[in-house]
């Protein structure tokens, strides 16, 4: 018998809302967070757009000393998790150096984050400082700044999680099989309580001309930003970058009960696979991402027919968007066109690792508050994509099974699967 795993906290930094109920809310009314880039000058860029996260102050969540140590993809996760334990009710008290630490055992609070890249624009100022004066004015905490395992270990020092602290690096997946690991971790007996999800924090020169030279961003739309980010649609030219983090707090139900925690949602399923097919381009026959589903499905002791709303990967990109409907009709059959789907991407942007966190969010909230968020900017659906994407307005309705996936570059697939609980 597997432990069941339930969700007792959420926690989120997003272009749509620094918090859980405005980011709900910006979702039921299918509001863009995308807009000009303001962090760097983008005069020689082709890319002059991105979903950047607004008006944030790590200073509200967490010591603004610690947080000058930390690059803004750490300052994203360390902010997300203070919400989501303090909405798990598991923030305790003030220890002498002023961390609040778990409510919990720490040995048996674990951590895994999903993180992509790492702190690019340390890399990216350090990188100046070096060619341009020498390595004497390169910024001392370069190498601890830009590891993409900064976040897991300085949110574990934060909140005195002192079990398993892992980083998940599967690109575009990251967070999903982030929480995944997390899910095997409780069900397994290592640990009672985990901390998952996944942050990202993409919008630095080095990242955008990257994508921009892999010509995968959105070009076309510079004027009118809350209209580029188009998945499904016929006029899509590519998805926006953007950043964010979504954590959630797991809990074996058997632990969340002994304590009388708020249970919010079960965590009921996870798969995943790999293509084995390009390094950026996701295999055009959509097996192996079935597969995932299909994985997903059997471990949460589920059927096709059971998922009422799937949250699509969805990158608004010419060959995600075809392919993963040729997913989703191989996972789901005839169920693919009953059920529905969307693509939060469509609204936030690519938070690329911190996509899968945030897009279990949207799931959970979808099955709590009864809607569907929509897929905004479909106005010319591509004829390839013909399922029921929910264009432009959320739609209400009962939903008590919510998948979402992820694919990642390197041709990683990853599904959770959530449930309301009982």
């Amino acid at each position: 018998m597997k432990k069941k795993v339930v969700v007792t906290g959420m926690g989120i930094i997003s272009p749509i809302g620094n918090n859980v109920e405005d980011f709900c809310a910006s979702l039921k009314a299918g509001k863009s967070g995308i807009g000009p880039i303001t962090s760097f000058d983008t005069a020689d860029f082709d890319v002059k757009i991105a979903g950047e996260v607004k008006d944030f102050d790590p200073g509200l969540w967490i010591d603004k000393k610690e947080a000058r140590k930390m690059c803004r993809f750490t300052q994203f996760a360390a902010a997300a998790a203070a919400q989501a334990l303090a909405d798990a009710g598991l923030t305790g008290e003030a220890d002498g150096e002023g961390r609040r630490l778990v409510k919990s055992d720490p040995y048996r609070t674990g951590i895994v984050l999903g993180n992509g890249i790492g702190g690019f624009e340390v890399v990216s100022e350090s990188h100046k400082k070096l060619f341009k004066d020498g390595p004497k004015r390169m910024l001392p905490l370069t190498v601890p700044m830009m590891i993409p395992n900064e976040a897991a270990g300085n949110v574990s020092m934060l909140f005195g999680a002192k079990g398993p602290a892992y980083t998940q690096v599967t690109a575009c997946a990251a967070g999903t099989d982030a929480l995944g690991q997390a899910l095997d971790l409780i069900r397994c007996g290592r640990c009672d309580v985990m901390i998952a999800g996944g942050t990202e924090a993409t919008i630095v020169p080095f990242a955008v001309g990257g994508f921009q030279m892999l010509k995968a961003l959105s070009t076309k739309r510079n004027s009118e930003p809350e209209k580029a980010s188009r998945p499904f649609d016929a006029d899509r030219d590519g998805f926006v970058i953007a950043e964010g983090s979504g954590i959630l707090i797991l809990e074996s139900e058997e632990h969340a009960k002994a304590r009388g925690a708020k249970i919010i949602a079960e965590f009921a399923g996870y798969g995943a696979t790999a293509d084995a097919f390009h390094i950026t381009s996701p295999d055009p026959e959509g097996e192996s991402g079935a597969a995932a589903v299909k994985l997903a499905l059997a471990d949460a002791g589920l059927g096709p027919e059971d998922i009422q709303y799937y949250n699509a990967h969805g990158t608004s990109t010419e060959i995600n968007d075809p392919t993963e409907t040729k997913m989703l009709k191989i996972a789901f059959g005839d169920h693919a066109y009953r059920m529905k789907i969307s693509s939060t991407k469509s609204m936030t942007g690519h938070c690329i690792a911190g996509g899968g966190g945030i897009e279990a969010i949207a799931c959970i909230l979808a099955i709590r508050d009864g809607f569907f968020p929509p897929t905004i900017n479909l106005d010319n659906p591509d004829p390839q994509c013909d399922l029921d994407y929910v264009p432009n307005k959320a739609q209400y309705g009962e939903i008590k099974c919510a998948a979402s996936g992820s694919l990642g570059f390197g041709g990683h697939n990853g599904v959770v699967i959530f449930k309301r609980y009982e």
